[in-house]
């Protein structure tokens, strides 16, 4: 993927890989979860990752702690369109516009040179 994970959702995208974290994102992003060494087979959580991704979560962000899940729409949005989704689809996962993604997909980076000015 070419954009850089934002380091807040780093750890769990390590953890999880981009394709589960991006499903771990959609179903309790902004939401707080809390992580278990030892995960029941039957938790929302669990039901979702795997409660082996549960605990392995737990272990690197800390265990029996409640955290309140990251969502960072811009990145989901340009890493489900890396991942060939449309943006009427990305828009319905995101509950935004479809002119929101569009913005989302089409945000330069304002670190990157222009070759023309911008007067």
């Amino acid at each position: 993927m070419g954009d850089p994970i934002p380091a807040n959702l780093e750890p769990y995208v390590a953890v999880l890989g981009e394709e589960l974290a991006i499903t771990f994102f959609l179903n309790f992003g902004g939401a707080p979860a809390y992580l278990s060494e030892n995960p029941h087979s039957s938790s929302n959580l669990s039901q979702v990752i795997g409660p082996d991704k549960v605990k392995a979560l737990a272990e690197t962000l800390g265990v029996g702690h409640l955290y309140r899940v990251p969502i960072n729409r811009r990145w989901l949005a340009r890493a489900m369109k890396d991942k060939g989704y449309s943006v009427l689809a990305i828009a319905r996962a995101l509950h935004v516009s479809d002119v929101t993604v569009r913005s989302y997909l089409k945000d330069e980076d304002k670190r990157q040179l222009s070759f023309f000015d911008q007067d």
